[in-house]
């Protein structure tokens, strides 16, 4: 693990709850994102907290740099406010998800947890309601990847990746097994060159396939 914030007292809380895991490791300590982007071509943490508003270099910017490098770690923001409008920024810079940074220490080291491995790390409900809120003022541009590589079934669990579905509920909903639902994902990720399914669930929004406001499919 990497901490990137500004505050000496925030890095130290969130160091000492990570080290108290078995399981969980704080190799640096960074207090910009000039550092942070330094550090994690140093160290190659597995994982990134990173604020999102630090002096010199905000966390977006630094999350943006490591994703255009190829830096394989996972990045986690850090944000005081629920639904932060730059969250939004990030995640399509290449984090992987954002944390409130009240979150209870135990919810921090899962999240952790969930995001080394790969998984999703917004809940559901916080996912909805963010993706709701800033996909209708996604900027302009060229035009998004398209979706023509994905088959019928992969374009289904896309949508409900997109509503902030888990394996779990997709599989339910679409009578598969959850390690079927984990292979479309991964197709879906391998085919469209996404990182993971936050950015997946971007890229639904982006191209018009899931629209704000709209109800699961089947729901």
């Amino acid at each position: 693990m990497l901490i990137a914030d500004d505050q000496e007292l925030v890095r130290a809380g969130f160091s000492m709850i990570i080290d108290s895991r078995d399981d969980l490791e704080v190799v640096g300590e960074a207090g910009d994102g000039v550092q942070a982007v330094a550090l994690a071509g140093q160290l190659h943490p597995d994982v990134i907290l990173m604020d999102v508003r630090m002096p010199r270099m905000d966390g977006i910017e630094a999350a943006r740099q490591l994703a255009a490098t190829g830096h394989p770690a996972r990045i986690i923001m850090l944000t005081t406010f629920d639904l932060d409008e730059p969250v939004f920024a990030a995640l399509r810079a290449g984090a992987s998800g954002f944390l409130l940074k009240d979150t209870r220490p135990d919810d921090l080291a899962a999240a952790i947890r969930v995001v080394a491995a790969g998984e999703a790390l917004l809940a559901p409900t916080v996912t909805r309601r963010l993706l709701d809120r800033f996909a209708p003022e996604l900027p302009g541009g060229s035009p998004p990847p398209s979706l023509e590589p994905l088959s019928t079934r992969e374009i289904e669990v896309l949508k409900l990746v997109a509503r902030a579905l888990s394996n779990d509920e997709i599989a339910e909903r679409l009578t598969l097994s959850r390690a079927t639902v984990k292979t479309h994902l991964s197709a879906i990720l391998f085919k469209l060159g996404l990182r993971d399914r936050v950015q997946a669930a971007v890229l639904a929004y982006e191209t018009g396939l899931v629209r704000p406001g709209t109800a699961p499919p089947g729901g």
